[in-house]
C-alpha cells in the first residue's frame, strides 16, 4: 500500500486521465471531447485507468487494496506503536540500581518519605508542618553532616515575612508572616563562589498526606545531599538544598527564600523538584529561561530522561491552571532553572490518596539518580561559574521513548526546519513545472484537495463536537474519567468515520473516474504540504515545538523520494509497503509519544477544572486533533481501497455502541477502588457570614456549610445519596466582594455553581478580630485607612472600592500594580507558628466628597488544622457522601465591613 507513485509518471497519469475523469455538474464537454483511444489505452497499459463507475472490464488498477486488509494493517501498524509507547512509559529505570558508593540509595529516600507522610496533612501554620516536619529534616541533615568528610555543610532556618503579587487564577497579592524554609549548604572545603540550587517544599494541603506532592522530592532531596557530602568527586561548586515549608500557599516560601536570603548571591542555577501526578516519570516541561546549557545538563547527566519542549509552551501557554516554584525564581530571582514533576495518576494529586505506598520505589530511584547526577554535573561544570556566556537563546529537547533525548539550540532548528521546507518546496516545485509543461491540472486538484481536506477537518471537529455537547446536555459528561477509552472509542470512532466518509464521497462523487494511484500520490502531497505551511508558521513564532511539523514534513518525503520510481512501476508490492510504513514510523511514533503523555497530564485536570468549562469539549477537541495528525499521511489508503464500507459500517457500529452505552449510564465518571482510584472533588466549607453597614451595625447574618464540587457534573451524582444538596439550595451571588462567600484562592470565575446549606454557627478558639485602627485626611486629599488583624493562620482578605472611589495605594503596592478581579482586589494572607497582629493599609480617592462610605473590605478565615477544622455538623455531612468522593472539608468566616 502506498500513498505515492513517481513524480513525471504521476503527473502524466493525472494529465491524461483528465480525458476520462467524470466531474459532474460543471464539467467542460472539451474535457470528455478530449479523450482520446491514444490516452486511454496509454493508461490502461499502465495499469492505472479506470473507466467509469463499474468494472465490467475486469480491470484492477495498480495499487488497488481492500478496504479490510487496510484497515487491518493501520491498525495493526498503530497497535505496535501503542505498545511501545507504553512499554516505554511502564518502564521507570533503565538500568539497576546503582551498587556505586556514590549512588542514590531508594530504600533509604523511601524511609524519609514514610516518615514525613505519616505526621499528616502539613498546612503552613500547623504543627505538622512547623514543628514535625522540620525537626526531623533537621535530625536526618545533621547525621549527614556528622558522617561528612568531604564537603562542608552548613545549616540554616530562615522565616521570613514579606509579599508579592502574582498573575495566577486571574491574579492576586499574596502576604506571609514568619514562614519556615531549612536550607542546607554543602560546599567544598575551600568554600565556593558559586552555586547551584537545588529545591522542594514539605508543606501540603490541607486533607492530603502529600506524598508526592511534595513529600517524596524532599526524600529524594535528604538522600542526594547524603550522597554528594561524601562524593569521590570533588565539587567545585556549592550546592544549596532548599526544603521549602509554604508552596501550597501559592509559592510564598521560595519568595522569602530569593529575594531575602543572604546565600541567593551565590545561585547561578536551580533545579525544582514538583508535582502534579503521583508516581512514574519525573517530567522535565519546563528550562530556562534561555541558557541552553542547562538543557545540555540535563541531556550529558540525567541516566532516565524524560523531557518535553512541548510540555514546556503548553504549560507555559496558562492552558493548565497551576503553577511552580520555577516562576518564583524566574522573575524575582532572575535565575535559569530546570522544572521536574511528576505527571502520572493525577486523579489523587491533592487528595487523601497520595499516600507514600502509591509511589514505586523505581519512582523515587530514578528521580533520585537523575536529580544525583545532574547537581553533580552542575556543581564540577565551567559553565556554571560563569552563565552569562553561554546564556542566550533557546534549545529544543525531546526523549525518545525514554532512551535518549535529542537537544540542539533553537537557531540550529529554524535552519533545519527551513531546510526541510525548501526541500518540500523544490519537490513540489518540480511537480508544478511538470504539470505545466504538459498541460497537467495538478495544481489546481492539489488546491482543491487542500479545500477538500480543510473542509474535511472543520466538519470533524463540528461532528465531535455536537456528540461532545450532546452527551453533556444529557447529564452524562464525564463517563470516560474512569474509563479513559470509553472517550477514545466514543469521540475516535466518529471522528475517523467522517474523515473516511469524506474522502470517500469526494473520491466517488467529484473525482469520478481518476484513477486511483494519481489521487493517493495528490493526497500525499496536500498532506505534505499542509505540514510544509505549519512547519513554516511555527518556525517563523519561533516555537521549539516546530520540530514536531518538520518530523512530519521530513520522513514521509524522504520515503516517498526512495520509492516513488518503484511504486509507480510495480505497485504497492509488501516491499515498499513496508518502507513507506517505516517512513511514517518515527513521526508516529514521537506525537503518539506526546499525545500520550498529553492524555495522561489533561484527562485528571478535566476533573478539576471547574464547573463552567465542558470536559468533553475540551477531551473530544484533544481526542480529534490526535486523529487528524494521525491519519493525514493514511489519507492515501481512502483513494487506493476498492470500497470502504466495512471500516465505515465497524466504526459507525463502535460509535453507536459506545454512545448508547454513554447515554444510558453504563459508564460511571468515579470508582474508589483501591487500585486506582478515580474520585470526585468536594470541597465544604462550614462558614459564618456577618455583613456590618457603615455604622458598624450587623445588616444579615448566616451560617451554612458551602458546598462547591471542582468539576462539570456538579452534585448530579450526589443528590441521589444527599438528597437535601439540590438546586434549592444553590447560592445566589451576593453584592459584596467574591459574592459574600470565602474563597481561598480567586477561582470564582472557574467554578460559579455552588451550594449553601443551612446549619449552625460555629465558634471557632481563633477567631477573626478586624478592627480599624485609624482614618486621616491626607495633605492630597485622599484618605488613609490603617487596619489591624488577628486569627488563624489563613485569611483572605477582599476589597471593593465603591462607585466613584479608587485605590490608590496600599500596603501591598498601588492601585495600578494590583490585580484587579471585576472590581475586587484579593489578597492571600498565612503565618507560620507564631506571627504578630496583621497590619495594613489602604488609602482611597474619592470623587464625592461629601460621600460617608468609599470602600468595602471583607475578611475570611479558613481553619484548615486543629480543633478548629471540623465541626459535628461538618463531620456528619462529610460522612454522608458516597465513597467515590474525597470530601475536603473546614471551618470559615466571612465578615464584611464598610468605610
Amino acid at each position: 500500500m502506498s500513498a505515492v507513485t513517481g513524480e513525471k509518471s504521476g503527473l502524466e497519469s493525472g494529465s491524461r486521465s483528465r480525458a476520462v475523469r467524470i466531474r459532474g455538474v460543471g464539467a467542460k464537454a472539451a474535457e470528455t471531447q478530449a479523450a482520446s483511444a491514444e490516452p486511454v489505452s496509454w493508461a490502461r497499459a499502465r495499469g492505472w485507468h479506470r473507466p467509469g463507475k463499474g468494472r465490467e472490464d475486469g480491470v484492477r488498477t495498480v495499487g488497488e487494496v481492500a478496504d479490510a486488509g487496510a484497515s487491518l494493517l493501520v491498525a495493526i501498524y498503530l497497535l505496535l506503536l501503542w505498545v511501545l509507547i507504553h512499554l516505554s512509559l511502564r518502564q521507570l529505570v533503565a538500568v539497576g540500581p546503582s551498587q556505586h558508593r556514590d549512588g542514590f540509595d531508594a530504600k533509604a529516600a523511601r524511609k524519609h518519605l514514610q516518615h514525613i507522610t505519616e505526621f499528616g496533612p502539613r498546612p503552613v501554620g500547623s504543627p505538622a508542618n512547623e514543628i514535625l516536619t522540620v525537626n526531623y529534616l533537621l535530625k536526618q541533615i545533621q547525621e549527614i553532616k556528622g558522617k561528612a568528610v568531604a564537603n562542608n555543610i552548613v545549616v540554616d532556618i530562615q522565616r521570613p515575612t514579606g509579599f508579592f503579587s502574582i498573575d495566577f487564577l486571574g491574579g492576586f497579592s499574596s502576604y506571609y508572616d514568619n514562614i519556615t524554609n531549612v536550607v542546607v549548604k554543602l560546599e567544598p572545603k575551600k568554600g565556593a563562589k558559586h552555586a547551584v540550587l537545588a529545591n522542594c517544599h514539605f508543606d501540603s494541603v490541607a486533607n492530603s498526606p502529600g506524598a508526592s506532592d511534595d513529600a517524596v522530592s524532599c526524600a529524594v532531596m535528604l538522600e542526594v545531599l547524603n550522597a554528594l557530602s561524601n562524593s569521590s568527586i570533588p565539587l567545585q561548586h556549592a550546592v544549596i538544598f532548599l526544603f521549602n515549608g509554604a508552596e501550597e500557599n501559592v509559592l510564598q516560601a521560595s519568595h522569602g527564600f530569593i529575594t531575602q536570603h543572604p546565600w541567593v548571591k551565590l545561585i547561578r542555577a536551580f533545579i525544582n523538584l514538583e508535582a502534579a501526578g503521583v508516581g512514574g516519570k519525573e517530567l522535565v516541561f519546563q528550562t530556562g529561561p534561555e541558557n541552553p546549557w542547562l538543557v545540555q545538563a540535563y541531556v550529558r547527566a540525567a541516566k532516565h530522561p524524560f523531557a518535553s519542549v512541548v510540555g514546556q509552551e503548553v504549560f507555559q501557554s496558562g492552558i493548565i491552571p497551576s503553577d511552580t516554584d520555577f516562576r518564583i525564581y524566574r522573575d524575582y530571582g532572575n535565575i535559569p532553572g530546570i522544572d521536574l514533576a511528576f505527571i502520572e495518576n493525577g486523579y489523587i494529586y491533592h487528595t487523601k490518596y497520595d499516600t507514600a505506598d502509591r509511589i514505586p520505589v523505581d519512582s523515587i530511584r530514578r528521580a533520585g539518580d537523575n536529580i544525583l547526577a545532574v547537581l553533580q554535573y552542575l556543581a564540577t561544570s565551567a559553565e556554571l561559574a560563569d552563565s552569562t556566556q553561554y546564556r542566550h537563546g533557546a534549545m529544543v529537547f525531546f526523549d525518545v521513548l525514554g532512551l535518549f533525548v535529542v537537544a540542539y539550540p533553537q537557531r540550529i532548528g529554524a535552519i533545519i526546519n527551513y531546510l526541510v521546507a525548501v526541500a518540500a518546496v523544490v519537490y513540489l516545485g518540480k511537480k508544478f513545472s511538470i504539470s505545466v509543461n504538459q498541460g497537467s491540472h495538478y495544481r489546481r486538484d492539489l488546491l482543491y484537495g487542500i479545500a477538500v481536506t480543510i473542509i474535511c477537518w472543520f466538519i470533524i471537529f463540528i461532528t465531535i463536537l455536537i456528540v461532545a455537547v450532546f452527551v453533556s446536555l444529557t447529564g452524562h459528561a464525564m463517563s470516560w474519567y474512569s474509563n479513559f477509552y470509553v472517550s477514545a472509542v466514543l469521540y475516535g470512532s466518529i471522528a475517523l468515520a467522517k474523515l473516511i466518509l469524506i474522502h470517500t464521497l469526494a473520491k466517488n462523487l467529484y473525482y469520478g473516474a481518476m484513477n486511483e494511484v494519481y489521487l493517493a500520490e495528490l493526497y500525499f502531497d496536500v498532506s505534505l504540504t499542509i505540514w510544509c505551511c505549519t512547519l513554516v508558521y511555527f518556525t517563523q513564532r519561533a516555537l521549539c515545538s516546530a520540530y514536531v511539523p518538520g518530523l512530519w514534513v521530513a520522513f514521509p518525503l524522504f520515503v516517498r523520494l526512495m520509492i516513488g520510481k518503484e511504486l509507480a512501476q510495480k505497485g504497492a508490492t509488501v516491499k515498499l509497503t513496508a518502507i513507506y510504513f517505516l517512513g511514517l514510523f518515527i513521526p508516529h511514533l514521537l506525537t503518539m509519544y506526546l499525545f500520550w503523555g498529553a492524555f495522561e497530564m489533561f484527562t485528571p485536570i478535566l476533573g478539576r477544572s471547574g464547573t463552567e468549562i465542558p470536559p468533553d469539549v475540551a477531551l473530544a477537541s484533544i481526542i480529534g486533533t490526535f486523529t487528524i495528525i494521525l491519519t493525514t499521511y493514511f489519507v492515501s489508503l481512502v483513494y487506493l481501497c476498492r470500497s470502504t464500507k466495512w471500516t465505515l459500517l465497524g466504526l459507525g457500529i463502535a460509535f453507536l455502541a459506545s454512545a448508547t452505552l454513554v447515554c444510558s449510564g453504563a459508564f460511571f465518571p468515579y470508582t474508589s477502588d483501591p487500585a486506582g482510584p478515580h474520585p470526585k472533588r468536594i470541597f465544604l466549607q462550614h462558614t459564618t457570614r456577618m455583613f456590618h453597614d457603615l455604622n458598624g451595625e450587623i445588616s444579615k447574618r448566616d451560617s451554612g456549610i458551602w458546598i462547591n464540587g471542582f468539576d462539570y457534573t456538579l452534585m448530579s451524582h450526589v443528590t441521589p445519596h444527599i438528597p437535601e444538596i439540590n438546586n434549592t439550595i444553590r447560592s445566589s451571588c451576593e453584592n459584596a466582594p467574591f459574592c459574600g462567600f470565602p474563597w481561598f484562592l480567586p477561582v470564582h470565575n472557574l467554578i460559579r455553581k455552588n451550594w449553601y446549606l443551612p446549619a449552625a454557627e460555629i465558634s471557632p478558639t481563633t477567631p477573626v478580630d478586624f478592627k480599624l485602627i485609624s482614618k486621616y485626611k491626607m495633605p492630597s486629599g485622599s484618605t488613609k485607612l490603617n487596619f489591624e488583624v488577628t486569627g488563624p493562620s489563613h485569611m483572605t482578605l477582599y476589597i471593593r472600592p465603591l462607585e466613584g472611589s479608587h485605590l490608590i495605594q496600599s500596603s501591598f503596592g498601588d492601585g495600578t500594580s494590583l490585580y484587579n478581579n471585576y472590581g475586587d482586589y484579593f489578597v492571600f494572607y498565612s503565618h507560620g507558628l507564631k506571627a504578630p497582629a496583621w497590619q495594613f493599609w489602604l488609602e482611597m480617592q474619592t470623587l464625592d466628597p461629601i460621600s460617608d462610605s468609599m470602600v468595602v473590605v471583607a475578611i475570611a478565615s479558613h481553619h484548615l488544622f486543629g480543633e478548629d477544622q471540623k465541626t459535628a455538623e461538618l463531620i456528619a455531612l462529610e460522612q454522608r457522601f458516597p465513597e467515590w468522593c474525597v470530601v475536603s472539608s473546614w471551618s470559615s468566616s466571612y465578615n464584611l465591613f464598610v468605610f
